[in-house]
């Protein structure tokens, strides 16, 4: 095996995912490892571009969403996606900005409902 390729276990464990998943990347063409027999090897693309789903799947990018991105790096090279990339993540970025205003609301309003609840049950104690 040559130096630059990895196995299909090693690049399980180097991105902390299942086989299943592996597998299902590969049926969407997100990756396309070479094959020796039943044998599935990783080289430095297919290890770049797991790179990028597990990055964009962190920062919540739908699977169809990062592999249109990564096809138009296939179709129009690298300055094509990145100028593709720059308005989905401003995209990303406002929807996550929404959530976590909405999760700080949500926090505040579990947060005086507790106390609420605990002042009560610490009126009742001392009655």
């Amino acid at each position: 095996m040559s130096e630059d390729l990895i196995s299909f276990k090693e690049m399980c464990a180097r991105f902390d995912v299942t086989p299943r998943t592996l597998r299902y990347y590969e049926y969407i063409e997100l990756l396309q490892p070479k094959r020796e027999g039943r044998s599935r090897l990783y080289g430095p693309r297919e290890v770049a571009r797991m790179t990028l789903i597990m990055r964009g799947r962190r920062w919540g990018f739908s699977l169809e969403e990062l592999r249109q991105w990564l096809l138009i790096y296939d179709h129009e090279g690298d300055e094509a996606q990145l100028k593709a990339w720059v308005p989905l993540a401003e995209e990303k970025m406002a929807s996550l900005r929404q959530q976590k205003v909405e999760i700080d609301q949500t926090i505040d309003e579990l947060d005086r409902m507790m106390r609420s609840v605990q002042d009560d049950l610490d009126q009742r104690a001392g009655s």
